[in-house]
């Protein structure tokens, strides 16, 4: 069975913890959910959960408005996750003790959780089974008294209130045992999901490689929801094939020994089947994997959809995934109609069993009469829905079973160990904080080829460290080896006290500025307000519009990359630890930010602090206690500055190769003297900002993120005519119907044919059986080719959809991505997806067969008794109201379904990426804690929506069998012989299925009620105002076009939004073909928006940039993108190959892509690897280092070689020495065409033609640079002025 292994061992002392955390983690939640009361399911007396009286107050609300999250009353304790969570670990850990030999059973540990439950519900479900049974046999006596054959006078009448009694009994039994399970697997779900995300927060590298985040969010949002259906349908298994033995038993009552011929059709039906199931789990297997492929290269492209646009790469990767879904749908259409003919073998059954059971009663001479053929029928149809459900609850089985044994396989992946960090005790100084001893690292667990090795490195507490070295030494893999992220081979570690770290690449969650820097710690005004300065963000968050308030985006979406970098050093400093790691976080800020960080922040904010930075600003590092020196994985020389600097010649390397790109005698020469100080002060006051006015607050709609959508109130047909008018919808659909109808009418005259001339002399037996056996055979044709149209329908709507939502997305501006969390569109991709291909179509055929069922025997009731109208007529009106009444809160408790899952998903897919730092601040209990009140969140809708299903069910089943009695009395109270004895028992055989089929009538309907809101939500991505077009046909650039490289922009306005303040104001400037040119300006000057209207990622308000005589905003999106070059900010790998992540298109040969390595600096490490070219990158490209990923962009830039190349501070992840040779490599390789580099190092842009300084959107100046210099009080001077500062005063 599936094992689980040290899976949570720890997770029952981290309880106060959490508990702690959801008490003042997050508190604007706490304060909602205080005044929202616990539902009355909690408190509700035995009668009202029997009737489901509890939930009339909800219904109500949602009858009058709208329901909204707040109107939901909170789950019950024992609902809620965490102590789903807290119950399963202390039974798993009991289990762990009393079998110290074999890990637990993870699937029989639940079982016992949940044992009292299991057992009640399947009490439920056998008190069903009984009181079903007893209609056959009301039925026969009914017909006796018919033909006259009572035993007392009122017997009819007695029949008639049993009959009632015993459909009532059946109704309340079902309701309970539908909801009860229905609740069990709300609990398992909430759990599973609970556990998942626990275990993401421990999963070790090689883990990772095996499930991507792609996967973990697929066991959330898929696997954990459909084992969460299966208690629904266990006891359907077992309690069918009761049912299966009771109605043998009547129709060996009714027919004798004929009954023989129906259990041979029973068990040859059910062995066809096994091979189909078989079939049907392979299938499920291979589909589920299909899709995770294909969510996993969706949700690749969406995180980096700004590379995609900039490299004109989506139509590329767009085909990707397009033929990743025909993969899928190949085992979509494979397990659907393997499950159509499972269903078709089942819906068939009764007609084969009646047609051998009448045709053996021929041959075997037992004679029939109204009162056996119709107890036979009632019974047979009895068993007919039960056994109708065996496919869908194999189905279900089969995929509980799939996700069961994914999620048991993730929650058995091996963990970190996490034994690297000693507890730390308040009040204690630990002398070292940090040791080393013989230590060897490797990301991949292999001894004989460590990342890290020989590690020596004992850090005293309050020193300063320094760690440099060349692109992919080791320098990161150092700091994660110190946070225990990295497995060790050998030797000993061991680490004291508090940590802050400030990750490479800035993680930042999706929230508010606060949110993000306080991190779950309490609000201290003061020490808030000190660390905003001495992060040098006062200024920035005084220009946001709500201050520190604003919502920032996912990933921090709508901050620049140094405003990242500071808010993440902000978060830090507010922590207050003992050790920072600090790794290159001043990579992506300019030079005097740098200067005034590094005096205020780690010089004077830290001065007591332990700080390892890893660094390639040698300019920093003379104040430093200690540097050291890496190469290959190793630490080559530990020692101060001086002391390197006279005796280690790759130490001396290192500065020089820094003192070359700085120039610094040219410097030198421009620059008046000038003292440090005055520098330091003029920086520290630009940074801080020396305003203190109180700006408006616009109102809280212009948050940059928007409430997720969801439509409200009855959205009528419109979510059923999307899905039909996809690829010939309404012709497949109308066969469908067509078919099912010519199917009910078969079965109708079948029996219309016995109830007529089964007592009449005058027709044979055998032509009695013949003519019935018949009709019989030619509906079934019609049956099938009902399933096989359904399957059809369903693939071709769902290849319909996917298609248009793939298009939307991908031509889906920039600023959709930036303002929509990414959960939002996975949770479209993903869960409503699923449903689309897999329920939906089934759905939409089964509720109309359903309804069509329901009325044809309601019609046949009425036909025989015409009286019934009387009962019936007002019981429909009723059943439409109440269904109307049920559905206006239904359909918002799915919507809201729909968007606590896109919340779940995002905050799941967040601490996915962030979960380094998550650790590294020990903050993994408050995470987990968010993680379980987001998924009560989701699971209470869903709740309330099921509980309301079968509040609905039961009013029903309650009038249905009130219409069937009245029908029973009617004819016992009319005279004997009204009414033909065959007419009789076909009636009441027909009234007896009467509640089922209005049950499942109403059952189908709310079941695709629910489920038509994922193609409502997919349809909500399907419209997204495109980009212009890829191509304008009538005006395509010529083949080489640009030739010359001009680029003349006129009066450039930009906005991101039409509701947004000018971010450009009015630029004009003329960059001639092959010039240099350098963008220079301090963070947040509107460089990168520069760029960005280039390529046209945000269309101008107002003006236009001429490129080479053609106005870019005329030609086609890809015709501009694909003929200009960039070397992005953030540097992008995806998954795949290395030869894959250069040339996606395939458009160069091997020798061109190793020449561009040579160029790249990137030869030595591509050839050391196994596969050479074809060697993998994972995910994120985490297994090459920051700035090996940047040399792998420059590579891109290399091979396509434009006549425009934009650097958007590329080199910002680099050492200067590597630095020096992509320099040289742009200046030779691009000699002769026009370079434009967004930059933060001023020797970056020292030999550029001419240098744009902007200043708050504007341009300050545009001139030749050695002009700029002289010019006194230039802006460009003053960049310079302060880089020398920083660069030349050692004492910083």
């Amino acid at each position: 069975m599936f094992m689980i292994g040290a899976v949570m061992q720890q997770d029952l002392i981290h309880l106060e913890a959490i508990e702690v955390a959801c008490a003042d983690g997050f508190p604007h939640d706490e304060v909602a959910d205080s005044e929202r009361q616990v539902t009355p399911f909690a408190k509700a007396g035995f009668f009202s959960k029997m009737s489901f009286w509890w939930l009339n107050p909800l219904i109500k609300v949602g009858y009058k408005k709208p329901l909204e999250d707040k109107d939901m009353p909170l789950l019950g304790a024992t609902d809620r996750a965490h102590n789903q969570y807290l119950m399963f670990m202390e039974e798993l850990n009991g289990k762990k003790q009393s079998q110290s030999h074999a890990a637990p059973s993870f699937l029989w540990t639940i079982v016992s959780c949940h044992k009292r439950a299991i057992l009640v519900s399947g009490f439920f479900a056998l008190l069903k089974v009984l009181a079903v049974s007893t209609g056959p046999i009301i039925l026969k006596e009914f017909i006796n008294v018919s033909l006259g054959k009572g035993t007392f006078k009122y017997e009819g009448c007695v029949l008639a209130g049993l009959m009632f009694i015993c459909k009532c009994c059946e109704s309340l039994s079902q309701r309970q045992w539908y909801f009860r399970t229905r609740r069990l697997g709300l609990q398992v779900r909430s759990f599973l999901s609970a556990a998942i995300y626990k275990k993401q927060q421990k999963l070790s590298n090689a883990a990772k490689m095996k499930h991507s985040s792609g996967n973990i969010m697929n066991y959330v949002t898929v696997d954990a929801y459909q084992i969460g259906e299966f208690p629904y349908c266990f006891h359907q298994t077992w309690s069918t094939s009761v049912q299966l033995c009771i109605a043998l038993a009547i129709l060996y009552y009714a027919v004798g020994a004929a009954m023989i011929s129906s259990l041979v059709i029973i068990i040859m039906i059910v062995l066809c089947n096994v091979p189909f199931a078989r079939l049907q789990h392979k299938f499920k297997s291979k589909l589920m994997e299909a899709q995770d492929v294909r969510l996993k290269a969706m949700c690749e492209s969406f995180v980096h959809m700004k590379v995609l646009k900039l490299y004109a790469w989506e139509a590329h990767f767009k085909k990707v995934i397009e033929g990743l879904r025909e993969v899928e749908y190949k085992w979509l259409s494979a397990f659907q109609f393997r499950r159509a003919y499972n269903a078709f073998l089942f819906w068939s059954l009764p007609t084969w069993a009646s047609a051998a059971t009448f045709l053996t009663c021929y041959l075997l001479k037992i004679p029939l009469d109204a009162s056996n053929v119709f107890t036979f029928v009632a019974a047979l149809s009895l068993v007919q829905e039960p056994v109708r459900l065996i496919p869908d609850a194999i189905g279900f089985v089969i995929q509980a079973k799939v996700a069961f044994t994914r999620i048991s396989n993730f929650l058995d992946a091996p963990e970190l160990n996490g034994q690297v960090r000693k507890k730390s005790y308040v009040g204690i100084d630990y002398p070292v904080p940090i040791a080393m001893n013989s230590c060897s690292f490797s990301w991949d667990e292999n001894t004989s080829n460590p990342t890290l090795k020989n590690i020596n490195l004992v850090v005293k507490g309050g020193e300063k460290i320094a760690i440099c070295g060349e692109v992919g030494s080791g320098k990161s893999t150092l700091l994660a080896a110190v946070l225990g992220e990295v497995p060790k081979t050998e030797g000993m570690i061991q680490v004291y006290g508090k940590i802050a770290y400030v990750s490479q690449n800035a993680w930042i969650q999706s929230g508010t500025v606060q949110d993000n820097i306080l991190f779950g710690s309490s609000m201290d005004g003061e020490r808030y307000h000190n660390t905003l300065m001495r992060c040098s963000l006062v200024k920035d968050i005084e220009m946001l519009p709500y201050g520190d308030c604003t919502q920032i985006g996912e990933r921090g979406v709508h901050l620049s990359g140094g405003q990242k970098q500071r808010v993440q050093l902000a978060r830090a400093l507010y922590q207050n630890a003992d050790i920072y790691l600090l790794d290159d976080p001043f990579s992506a800020v300019d030079a005097h930010t740098a200067t005034s960080l590094f005096n205020e922040y780690v010089m004077s904010a830290l001065s007591d602090k332990t700080v390892l930075l890893v660094t390639h600003q040698v300019d920093f590092l003379p104040v430093f206690d200690s540097i050291l020196l890496m190469s290959d994985g190793e630490i080559i020389r530990s020692a101060p500055y001086q002391d390197l600097l006279t005796d280690c010649e790759k130490f001396i390397g290192l500065v020089n190769s820094h003192k070359d790109t700085i120039g610094a005698a040219d410097l030198n020469k421009n620059i008046p003297p000038q003292s440090s100080k005055e520098v330091s002060k003029k920086v520290t006051d630009d940074i801080h900002g020396s305003r203190n006015t109180e700006s408006v607050k616009p109102s809280q709609e212009n948050q940059l993120i928007k409430k997720e959508e969801r439509e409200t109130g009855d959205a009528g047909f419109k979510p059923y005519m999307i899905y039909l008018r996809q690829h010939k919808g309404f012709l497949y659909f109308s066969l469908c119907m067509f078919f099912h109808i010519i199917f009910i009418a078969g079965q109708i005259s079948q029996n219309s044919w016995m109830a007529a001339n089964v007592q009449n002399p005058h027709v044979s037996t055998l032509k009695l059986v013949y003519v019935y056996i018949i009709i019989g055979v030619c509906t079934i044709f019609f049956l099938l080719s009902r399933f096989l149209l359904v399957v059809v329908l369903g693939i071709q709507s769902s290849r319909s959809l996917f298609s248009q939502l793939l298009n939307s997305l991908f031509r889906a501006p920039m600023s959709f991505f930036d303002s929509t969390p990414l959960g939002r569109v996975f949770s479209r991709v993903s869960s409503d997806l699923s449903l689309v291909d897999l329920d939906v179509p089934f759905s939409f055929v089964f509720s109309l067969g359903a309804i069509f069922n329901a009325y044809s025997n309601l019609g046949v009731l009425v036909v025989i008794t015409w009286q019934v109208l009387f009962v019936s007529v007002p019981m429909i009106v009723l059943a439409i109201w109440l269904q109307r009444y049920y559905l206006a809160s239904a359909k918002e408790l799915m919507r809201i379904n729909g968007t606590t899952k896109s919340a779940l998903a995002n905050h799941l897919g967040e601490s996915i990426s962030g979960a380094i730092t998550i650790r590294a601040f020990q903050e993994e209990d408050r995470f987990f804690a968010k993680n379980l009140d987001l998924v009560d969140k989701n699971a209470s809708p869903y709740f309330y929506n099921f509980a309301a299903t079968e509040w609905l069910i039961q009013r029903l089943e309650i009038m249905s069998a009130a219409v069937l009695s009245f029908s029973a009395f009617v004819m016992a109270l009319l005279p004997q012989g009204t009414f033909s004895p065959g007419f009789v028992g076909m009636a009441l055989s027909y009234g007896l299925s009467l509640n089922i089929s209005f049950v499942f009538s109403i059952q189908f309907q709310c079941n695709l009620a629910n489920q038509i809101i994922s193609v409502e939500r997919v349809n909500q991505y399907m419209d997204i105002q495109s980009e212009a077009a890829e191509v304008v046909e009538e005006n395509r650039p010529l083949p080489d076009w640009p030739q010359n490289g001009i680029v003349e922009i006129r009066d450039l306005k930009i906005r991101y939004r039409i509701d947004a303040p000018l971010v450009l104001h009015g630029i004009t400037c003329k960059f001639e073909g092959g010039d240099k040119i350098g963008i220079v300006g301090r963070t947040g000057s509107g460089k990168t928006t520069l760029i960005g209207a280039l390529f046209r990622l945000v269309e101008p308000a107002e003006g236009k940039i001429i490129i080479d005589s053609v106005d870019i905003s005329t030609i086609g999106l890809h015709d501009l993108r694909s003929r200009l070059g960039i070397i992005p900010q953030d540097p992008t790998l995806f998954q795949g190959t290395i030869r894959y992540n250069l040339d996606p298109l395939g458009q160069f040969s091997d020798e061109q892509i190793w020449e561009v390595l040579d160029k790249c600096q990137l030869i030595e490490a591509v050839r050391e690897k196994e596969q050479g070219l074809d060697s993998h990158v994972v995910e994120d490209g985490s297994n090459w280092s920051m700035g090996q990923r940047q040399l792998f962009c420059l590579g891109r830039a290399l091979l396509r070689r434009c006549c425009i190349l934009v650097l958007d501070e590329a080199t910002a992840s680099i050492d200067n020495a590597t630095d020096a040779v992509l320099q040289k490599t742009i200046r030779t390789e691009f000699k002769h065409c026009t370079v434009i580099t967004v930059a933060h190092r001023i020797p970056t842009v020292m030999d550029c033609d001419m240098v744009l300084a902007m200043s708050d959107g504007k341009v300050v100046e545009f001139e030749k640079p050695t002009k700029l210099m002289e010019t006194e009080g230039s802006l460009f001077r003053e960049l310079v002025k302060e880089y020398w500062s920083y660069t030349s005063n050692t004492n910083i």
